[in-house]
């Protein structure tokens, strides 16, 4: 049977134009926040100004005394579950009467313009005697029913030990996802107590569920739609002003949209969890590791979100992408009054790289050897065993093509100037250019693909043949990263149609396709349509005596043809996919155990200029090798790498949410600092193309890996640069210059 049509244009491999980038560019895609509907009220939001306080009164009748205001909720209005979270239901829908974190969500409004929603949220009285806070993690360990999850490890030899030990305490800042678009929604009541929702999320389903659990109604009572979201990169993993909306619009009666400003996008989402890691590597005198010791500590903010997985991904992950047959780890998240931290690209592992990655460049210090060599030498590659777990790695795994990748890409020639511009500081005062220090730095990432732990991971997607074309449907969510185009390569190069259109069904009409995030879609939706175009095309095949399809998409068996219009005379053809990866298992209590799908590697090195005597930075080049599977779509692929990089060059040197004692200090992106374009390095990339043995055409997700290596590898040309240890993310301007 062939199931590829050669001039079918838009196929795997090709570097296919998106469908939504012209209307991104020119300004009219329908975003979220661009949608309306007749009869619209605005919400709005009453927060709590502590991170830790009880509320002694609530007094909404102010707000509901204002011309305009149709509706006040709080806590007390919630007709089911009083609490949700997408893992442990913990948190409450409002406030009830006692704030854990600055900006917790106290009462909602509806009215019948933004300005009077937020002048009514603003009046009403509540009152609150402040609590301490706790805001140290290290604290919250021993305080009373604050860990979320402690996991420990042990493999091989407690006894184990090597002549050549290298030690180091490392931190990370907080990092928000910093997406284009705040969060926005807009729910519809349906008039029989139902509601339709349009809001940014990540997982339509996963919100579904939630939102029927809070309202007490039937689950066909309430459709999640996916709609323009504008980023993610794990904001949108959690409930924010979903069920808000959905009780606003029931309660009222008429369609409620709320959109969020930027200052209330910086509480209204999870951030990356801040870390503190100590760390002990112990290797021979050739410099392979012997044993690993490890202690990780994350903190988890007011309520669990995604925490648990989270802190088992860095545990998992301590290690990182090298062979060790003795390790120890001791992983712990936890609850404080600190903004809540969830889900974002790298998912735990971008902490615990951070630190393995120093370690590994102070292990090859203490031998003698270059930090690459370090790196090969010690270097996981498949059919070896995960150093925590003991998992055997399946599939493709070329971490050592990976490092040599990355080193065959010709370093840059960087020679002295004049040019302010292209000087640490730019057109500000800085060190003469004579005095300016350059430097060098790698890091190696290993990330796992999809969902963990036998989480049951799937994704459903419907293929339908229809006369003018084919249409896949699925629920997960396009967030910017190029899903669209990577259903319609799968669907052609396995039909042979070139007219392929992506249908997004809401939850009414189509089972879970999972959430946009572990780098999961790829492989998992794609495999879903992947599977369901293959067993449509053998349908077809089968039902009309067929043995192939013409390249001109007409299907033959010997003599005889058949069109699409034959083949769908009595209406459209379907093939509806359930979609599993590959099994994964729990860990025991030891933490053994085989709880991963599938792995990327990926590697970067970063050449840096540094003015030590101002401790300003610039960013030459970043260059980087992925393990990336089969590349559907190369142009998409680069767009995903170079992004990814940026990110992990933010946290590297300016990305941190200053919180002092609970309460974020930088909420807003004038003082919350991002690399802009001005910022952005020349990137260089390398596809290291080894088929997995899941997904579709052999395809890996490569969302998150470049993310994860890219801040070690610029926090270590600092440290060639100026020869300060450099222990914690962002470098600031004064730990450069020892203040």
């Amino acid at each position: 049977m062939t199931t590829t049509a050669q001039r079918v244009e838009g196929v795997v491999g090709e570097s296919v134009l998106r469908p939504d980038g012209v209307p991104k560019l020119m300004g009219n895609f329908a975003y979220i926040s661009d949608l309306v509907a007749d009869r619209m009220l605005w919400g709005a939001t009453r927060r709590s100004p502590h991170a830790h306080a009880r509320m002694t009164k609530l007094d909404v009748a102010p707000a509901l005394a204002m011309t305009g205001v149709v509706a006040v909720i709080t806590q007390e209005d919630v007709p089911g579950n009083p609490r949700f979270g997408q893992v442990e239901q913990d948190q409450p829908v409002l406030c009830d009467g006692i704030a854990r974190y600055w900006g917790e969500p106290v009462a909602v409004v509806a009215a019948d313009d933004p300005e009077t929603a937020r002048l009514a949220a603003a009046a009403i009285v509540v009152e609150w005697e402040p609590l301490k806070p706790l805001s140290d993690p290290e604290l919250a360990v021993s305080a009373d029913d604050m860990i979320i999850r402690q996991i420990r490890i042990e493999r091989g030899d407690p006894r184990a030990s090597g002549p050549v030990v290298v030690e180091g305490t490392y931190e990370t800042a907080t990092q928000d996802q910093a997406p284009l678009g705040p969060e926005a929604g807009l729910a519809i009541p349906d008039g029989s107590g139902g509601v339709d929702l349009y809001a940014t999320t990540q997982w339509v389903h996963v919100d579904h569920s939630q939102i029927v659990d809070c309202l007490g109604v039937n689950a066909d009572q309430v459709r999640c739609h996916p709609a323009g979201i504008g980023g993610a990169f794990g904001a949108r993993e959690d409930i924010s002003l979903h069920i808000h909306l959905c009780l606003l619009a029931n309660i009222a009666g008429r369609p409620v949209k709320m959109v969020y400003n930027r200052t209330e996008s910086f509480v209204g989402h999870v951030k990356r969890h801040p870390s503190r890691m100590q760390y002990r590597h112990e290797s021979d005198e050739d410099g392979r590791l012997i044993k690993v010791w490890a202690r990780v500590l994350l903190d988890g903010g007011a309520y669990a979100h995604t925490s648990e997985a989270v802190i088992a991904n860095a545990a998992f992950f301590v290690v990182g992408p090298y062979n060790c047959d003795n390790v120890e780890v001791d992983a712990i998240v936890v609850r404080t009054n600190n903004p809540p931290t969830g889900a974002m690209r790298g998912f735990g592992v971008v902490q615990t790289c951070f630190a393995h990655e120093s370690q590994m460049d102070k292990l090859a210090s203490a031998i003698g050897v270059g930090p690459l060599d370090i790196r090969r030498l010690n270097a996981l590659e498949a059919g070896d065993p995960l150093a925590t777990t003991g998992q055997i790695i399946e599939g493709s795994l070329p971490t050592r093509r990976v490092i040599d990748a990355l080193e065959s890409i010709p370093m840059p020639t960087v020679e002295a100037t004049d040019d302010p511009r292209l000087l640490p500081g730019g057109t500000g005062r800085t060190t003469e250019p004579s005095a300016v220090r350059h430097g060098v730095g790698y890091g190696l990432s290993l990330k796992n693909l999809a969902f963990s732990e036998a989480f049951d991971d799937f994704a459903e997607a419907r293929v339908v043949l229809t006369t003018a074309g084919v249409e896949v449907h699925t629920a997960a969510m396009e967030v910017g990263q190029g899903l669209v185009t990577v259903c319609q390569q799968i669907a052609r190069t396995v039909l042979g149609i070139e007219k392929v259109a992506v249908v997004f069904d809401d939850t009414s009409k189509i089972g879970s396709a999972g959430s946009t995030s572990a780098s999961r879609q790829t492989q998992m939706t794609g495999g879903a349509v992947h599977s369901a175009s293959a067993q449509l095309l053998e349908k077809i095949l089968n039902d009309h005596g067929g043995d192939e399809m013409r390249d001109d998409g007409v299907f033959q068996a010997g003599q005889r043809t058949a069109t699409i219009a034959e083949i769908c005379v009595e209406g459209p053809v379907e093939q509806w996919v359930r979609f599993q990866h590959p099994a994964t298992e729990e860990i025991d209590e030891k933490g053994q155990g085989n709880p991963h799908a599938g792995f990327a590697v990926a590697a970067h090195r970063a050449v840096v200029e540094v003015d030590d005597e101002l401790g300003l930075v610039r960013i030459v080049r970043v260059d980087t090798a992925q393990d990336v599977g089969r590349v559907l779509n190369p142009k998409a692929a680069i767009g995903q790498i170079e992004g990814g990089t940026m990110q992990g060059v933010g946290l590297a040197v300016m990305e941190e949410v200053v919180v002092d004692e609970g309460v974020i200090r930088n909420p807003t992106f004038t003082d919350y600092l991002l690399p802009t374009f001005l910022d952005a390095p020349p990137v260089e990339a390398r596809f290291v193309e080894e088929p997995d043995h899941w997904g579709p055409f052999g395809a890996k997700g490569i969302g998150e890996p470049p993310t994860i290596s890219a801040t070690p590898a610029v926090v270590a040309a600092i440290r060639d640069a100026t020869g300060r240890e450099l222990t914690r993310v962002p470098v600031r301007p004064q730990d450069i210059v020892g203040v």
